[in-house]
C-alpha cells in the first residue's frame, strides 16, 4: 500500500477566482493567489500565486500577468493549465524518480455550464490528473463548516467568492434550489476603483483596491466598531502627481452598496424558491456565510436585518470550501452522489 502512496496521491483544490488552495493528507498546503506571470517572448512562466501578485500592475512590455479565472470559471485555458502545474508542483518538492499521477476533486461553481465543467477537468488532467472529479461549491463549503448533508434537514449557505456568489438550499446530499450571481469580490474592488476615480480624482490599481477592501470594506454605513480610516496612493488625475488620502469605511458602504442588495436580492429569490419544510428548517437553523466576501464589516447585520433570519459566519470562511473538498476526497464512496464526472 505504501508502494502504491508513492504512485498516486489525492489532493482537494479549491479553484477560486481570486486564491487557489490544495489540501493533501489533511493539510493546507498551497494558499496563493490565482494569478500567473509570464515571459511574452519565450512563452516561459516566471511566477505563481505570491509572486506573480506583487508583480500585477507592476509589469514592463516584455510581462504580462494573468488572472486565469474569472467569474469562477477558466478564461484563458493555457494560462490555467500552467498555473494548475505550477500549484502542483508545489505540493512535493523532492528528488523523486517519478512524479505521482493524482486523484483530484475540485470544486466549482454551481451555476456552470457543461463547456466550462470540460474545461476545468481538461487542465485538471493536462496538470497531471489521473482521475478528476468535481463537486459543486455550496456543498463543499456546508461539509468544510461541519454540516451533516446527508441529513433530512435544510440548511443555507451563501459562498461569496471572488467571481461568484452561491446561494444554495442543501439537504439530504443535495442542492434543493440555488442562485449562482456573478456578483463577488471581484466586483467590490471595481467598484472601489471605480469610485476612487469618480469621487476623488484619483486612479488606484486592482491590489490597492484589493487593500482597501479587506481593512475598510464594509455593508453598513454605520458600524459599532468601526474599523480606522486607511490611507491609500494612487496618481491624482488632475495634475498626474503621486498623492494619498485617507478613506472611512461609510465611503467604501455607499460604492458597494448597489452590488451587496444584488447579494440580498439573489438570497431572498432562492429563499422564495425553497419548499415549505425545508423553510421551516432554514428558520431554525439561519443562513451560513462562507468565503472572503463573508468577512466584510457589517455584512451579517445587514442580511439578518434584509432577511430576519439568523446569520452564522463560518469561523475561517476562506477555507470552507477547501476543507469541504478535502473531507470528500477522504471519503469518495460516502460523497459519491454528490461529485460530478
Amino acid at each position: 500500500m505504501a508502494f502504491f502512496n508513492l504512485l498516486t496521491s489525492d489532493i482537494a483544490i479549491d479553484l477560486g477566482t481570486a486564491n487557489t488552495l490544495i489540501i493533501l493528507n489533511d493539510e493546507i498546503v498551497v494558499d496563493e493567489p490565482s494569478i500567473i506571470a509570464i515571459d511574452k517572448v519565450s512563452g516561459k512562466v516566471l511566477a505563481i500565486g505570491h509572486k506573480a501578485m506583487q508583480m500585477h500592475g507592476k509589469t514592463n512590455d516584455s510581462i504580462k500577468t494573468i488572472r486565469p479565472l474569472k467569474d469562477g470559471v477558466i478564461a484563458d485555458f493555457t494560462a490555467a493549465e500552467l498555473m494548475i502545474r505550477g500549484l502542483v508542483k508545489l505540493l512535493k518538492p523532492g528528488n523523486r524518480l517519478f512524479l505521482p499521477s493524482h486523484r483530484m476533486v475540485v470544486s466549482i461553481p454551481s451555476g456552470i455550464t457543461e463547456v466550462e465543467k470540460r474545461a476545468v477537468k481538461d487542465s485538471c488532467e493536462h496538470a497531471g490528473a489521473k482521475e478528476v472529479y468535481m463537486v459543486y461549491e455550496p456543498i463543499a463549503a456546508a461539509i468544510g463548516i461541519g454540516i451533516d448533508i446527508t441529513q433530512p434537514n435544510g440548511t443555507m449557505i451563501v459562498d461569496i467568492g471572488g467571481g461568484t456568489t452561491e446561494i444554495a438550499v442543501i439537504a439530504l446530499s443535495g442542492i434543493i434550489c440555488e442562485q449562482s450571481i456573478r456578483i463577488a469580490g471581484d466586483v467590490f474592488t471595481r467598484d472601489i476603483v471605480d469610485y476612487m476615480r469618480r469621487e476623488h480624482n484619483l486612479l488606484i490599481g486592482e491590489r490597492s483596491a484589493e487593500q482597501i477592501k479587506m481593512s475598510v470594506g464594509s455593508a453598513l454605513s454605520e458600524l459599532a466598531n468601526p474599523p480606522a480610516d486607511y490611507e491609500i496612493r494612487g496618481r491624482d488625475l488632475m495634475t498626474g502627481i503621486p498623492k494619498e488620502i485617507k478613506v472611512t469605511y461609510s465611503e467604501i458602504a455607499y460604492c458597494l452598496d448597489k452590488s451587496i442588495a444584488k447579494i440580498e436580492e439573489a438570497t431572498l429569490k432562492a429563499l422564495e424558491m425553497a419548499p415549505p419544510e425545508v423553510s421551516a428548517d432554514i428558520y431554525t437553523n439561519g443562513i451560513h456565510l462562507t468565503g472572503g466576501g463573508a468577512m466584510l464589516h457589517g455584512l451579517d447585520q445587514r442580511l439578518r436585518a434584509k432577511t430576519k433570519l439568523p446569520i452564522h459566519i463560518a469561523d475561517d470562511p476562506l477555507k470552507a470550501v477547501v476543507k469541504g473538498t478535502g473531507v470528500i476526497i477522504k471519503n469518495l464512496e460516502m460523497y459519491q452522489s454528490i461529485l460530478i464526472r
